[in-house]
């Protein structure tokens, strides 16, 4: 089933990890999708080259989404490379994690502003467009960390709890306007940086899921896919917890 077919989607922060499987998901539900890239070029070439033949259209962008003027450059450059746009993936973000103690103004400026403000200006460089044709679904990626907390992460914490109120202010905004908003709030997910784990805390992650195993990209990627399609028309305001029980609203 393709949910997506006709359908064009901005992911930020794709070329790696799970806004690259939501890439793919993606285009494997027949969406033409737009993403952005940091820096590492090679990486977001790769992932064009894979999706390329798809039957879709492709294109990756080097944009940094914590800039308000760059968030609203892409949204023109995508509009004129597919001509439509609707559906918006805020995923890009990071981490810079440290005890309260340790961590400096910078350390929690730059996530605030990442992984937080990030949202604000993609949301008001894609309003318009989703206002004027009255439709549109935006995603943004929270964690279980912005409803659990989690020590050394107070600034990550944060910035994911911030978008779960964001998203819950704006989804009441433009419910009528026919906008859905939501946030997928992923726990523990494999991936490269999990995999160099070594055992005995790989243990003490899975103590904490009560189903006994880390998730995979598709769990996270397929959330999104039906947020972004009209089987989810009737949900707006809501956080999907996609983390095996280790967290339940």
């Amino acid at each position: 089933m393709n949910l997506l077919t006709g359908k064009t989607a901005i992911i930020t922060g794709a070329s790696r990890g799970i806004g690259r499987g939501i890439a793919k998901t993606f285009v494997d539900h027949g969406c033409n999708v737009a993403f952005t890239y940091s820096s590492n070029k090679a990486a977001a070439d790769s992932l064009t080259e894979e999706l390329s033949g798809s039957g879709v259209q492709v294109k990756g962008y080097q944009s940094n989404a914590a800039n308000f003027a760059q968030a609203h450059q892409l949204v023109e450059d995508v509009l004129s490379d597919f001509g439509s746009l609707d559906v918006l993936v805020n995923n890009a973000g990071i981490t810079k994690d440290n005890l309260l103690m340790r961590m400096s103004e910078d350390d929690f400026d730059q996530v605030i502003e990442v992984n937080l403000k990030s949202i604000f200006n993609m949301t008001k460089a894609v309003q318009r467009t989703f206002l004027k044709q009255r439709h549109g679904a935006l995603i943004h990626m929270s964690s279980v960390v912005g409803v659990k907390g989690n020590a050394g992460q107070a600034n990550y914490a944060a910035s994911k709890a911030g978008i779960i109120g964001f998203s819950k202010s704006l989804a009441i905004e433009y419910a009528k306007k026919n906008i859905n908003i939501n946030c997928v709030s992923p726990g523990f997910i494999k991936t490269d940086m999990t995999e160099k784990l070594n055992e005995q805390v790989k243990d003490m992650l899975l103590s904490k899921i009560p189903s006994g195993k880390l998730g995979n990209g598709e769990d996270v990627s397929n959330t999104v896919a039906f947020l972004a399609s009209e089987m989810s028309d009737y949900i707006t305001g809501e956080t999907i917890h996609v983390n095996g029980g280790m967290y339940m609203a």
